[in-house]
């Protein structure tokens, strides 16, 4: 229990946290691991396929590969991690350039754009990862408020004191 301004709080992990991958997102992620369901639904049969459709289209997409760790839990990036034995690529996360020219209404996919895009890529990535590494948090203020699903805990924590500040403010 914290004590902010004299109200009690508690920040708790969120056990039941949907995958941030049913939210409204950019990129497409194409994963491929014999243990584990991740990244989004796709119409790829195996690793192969996506290999190609990645190949053929990489003039029309904007792509990042995807790396996870498993050890004693997992963890995705789209770096690499430098352990060869627990780690290894399991797909991408991609846009084209069409859904680009979609999202942010321009006629040409600059360098500049790319960039943007390949930032929000890496952000989706992150996100997910705080999924898989159950880094997903609440609040409960004084056992009469509480709110869910933040990715961080420190994101949770800053949002009940604002809570509690505007409480405080009577806002």
């Amino acid at each position: 229990m914290e004590n902010y301004k004299g109200v009690q709080f508690e920040i708790r992990q969120d056990t039941s946290a949907e995958s941030s991958r049913g939210d409204d997102n950019l990129g497409t992620m194409i994963c491929f691991h014999g243990r584990y369901d991740l990244g989004d639904e796709h119409d790829f049969s195996d690793v192969d396929e996506a290999k190609r459709f990645v190949e053929d289209e990489v003039k029309n997409i904007v792509m990042l590969p995807l790396y996870l760790y498993d050890h004693s839990g997992i963890t995705m990036n789209t770096t690499g991690f430098s352990c060869p034995w627990d780690s290894a690529q399991v797909g991408y996360i991609y846009v084209d350039y069409d859904r680009i020219k979609e999202e942010y209404s321009v006629d040409v996919v600059s360098e500049k754009l790319i960039n943007k895009v390949l930032d929000i890529l890496r952000d989706e990535v992150k996100t997910y990862d705080m999924h898989l590494t159950d880094d997903i948090w609440g609040y409960i203020i004084d056992d009469t408020d509480s709110c869910w699903g933040f990715y961080g805990r420190d994101a949770a924590e800053e949002a009940a004191r604002e809570q509690i500040d505007c409480g405080v403010a009577k806002c």
